[in-house]
């Protein structure tokens, strides 16, 4: 068998476009990879069409590992998230085709299963004003749709610092969030890398008595140190990852000690295989893995396959049914939440289809999200509603 072209396939939002990439092969399979690129869709399709000359057409799909090398190093420059995001698409397909030639799920492949359903956590789910009234009202709704965690930013638009009256109006958002899940529900805080440490090590004080799951990226990304300052001076779990796009880079985060939860982004970290080998380092570190997961149904897909052969999997993020909940229309075989979990796939490959005519509903836009504007969280930077 061998790889013959690929096609691409752009799904757009106002907030979001979800790049999906095909497969195809001289015998008539094909498979399909999913990534978010933000600001960096045409870039990222720019890459393939070149890619697929020199590393793709020609190859066999199933030699996945050789192929992933190929497209990371054969080009010699060092591949960023453009190129690790193209060859995650890339490498999700091959093992979709690898998974339906041989009539097994990918997680099979993978060492086969640990678990059969892996716990949800809710995202995009507060797109409404930004008041502890609008916050409860909206968690319930989360949770009288069976979710059993769920995950908020409440900052608004804090960078460094945050002054008085706003840590009191972003507690006020988490307490009535608390209130309205209930004490047995995980709720997981988001801070995006706003803070500087002195300030993300205040406001982790302030949220112990709210008893979150996890503080996700307290600090930017790029100091480590910084983010281990944080994680000295508070008893919260500490998660990030998901901005960091070779696993190899995780080495100095393990080194540090600095995290609890890594969140590589399948989609971002060069696909499953890449991320399934940088979950086994962590486990010897032992540090659970919760992808990070902003894309659709496909690459929701890909993170189960991992999830069902990984056991220090702790959970898998899901906007699909809160935010842009009418594209989970462009993919066939859909994982859906039920009662807070997904049941792991057993359907050949990735288990999902790509529908080319659905996807063509929903063009490309000029996706913007901008963390630092007022509003963001409506997901919604156009102001229309739509």
């Amino acid at each position: 068998m061998r790889i013959t072209g690929i096609t691409t396939h752009v799904v757009g939002t106002p907030w979001r476009n979800l790049t999906y990439v095909q497969v195809h092969t001289d015998e008539g399979l094909t498979g399909v990879g999913e990534t978010r690129m933000l600001g960096r869709t045409d870039a990222m399709i720019g890459y393939l069409r070149e890619a697929e000359a020199n590393h793709l057409v020609g190859s066999d799909p199933f030699a996945v590992e050789d192929l992933v090398r190929r497209m990371k190093y054969g080009d010699y420059g060092r591949a960023g998230e453009i190129v690790m995001s193209a060859i995650a698409c890339v490498e999700m397909a091959c093992w979709d085709i690898k998974g339906k030639a041989l009539g097994v799920p990918v997680w099979q492949l993978l060492g086969g299963r640990v678990t059969d359903k892996v716990k949800a956590y809710a995202n995009g789910w507060y797109t409404v004003e930004r008041t502890p009234e609008a916050f409860h009202e909206a968690a319930r709704k989360v949770t009288d749709r069976g979710y059993r965690a769920l995950k908020l930013d409440p900052f608004g638009t804090g960078h460094f610092e945050l002054d008085h009256a706003e840590t009191l109006h972003s507690l006020s958002l988490v307490e009535a969030v608390r209130d309205a899940i209930g004490p047995d529900a995980e709720l997981l805080v988001e801070m995006h890398g706003r803070f500087s440490p002195a300030t993300a090590i205040r406001l982790a004080k302030e949220l112990e008595r709210f008893h979150p799951s996890w503080l996700e990226e307290p600090v930017p990304p790029e100091n480590l140190k910084a983010l281990a300052k944080v994680a000295g001076k508070t008893d919260l779990p500490i998660a990030t990852g998901e901005r960091i796009h070779d696993r190899i880079e995780f080495r100095e985060l393990f080194e540090s000690q600095a995290a609890d939860i890594i969140q590589p982004d399948i989609g971002h970290i060069g696909g499953i295989g890449e991320t399934r080998k940088l979950a086994a380092t962590a486990e010897t570190h032992y540090v659970l893995i919760a992808p990070h997961n902003v894309g659709g149904s496909v690459l929701t897909a890909a993170s189960l396959q991992l999830a069902g052969c990984t056991p220090n999997f702790k959970i898998l993020e899901h906007f699909n049914d809160f935010a842009d909940a009418e594209i989970k229309k462009v993919v066939k075989g859909a994982p859906e939440v039920v009662d807070g979990y997904f049941r792991l796939p057993d359907a050949p490959g990735l288990g999902v289809e790509l529908d080319t005519d659905a996807a063509a509903e929903f063009p490309q836009q000029q996706a913007r999200f901008d963390l630092w504007a007022e509003g963001w969280e409506k997901r919604d930077p156009t102001g229309t509603g739509k």
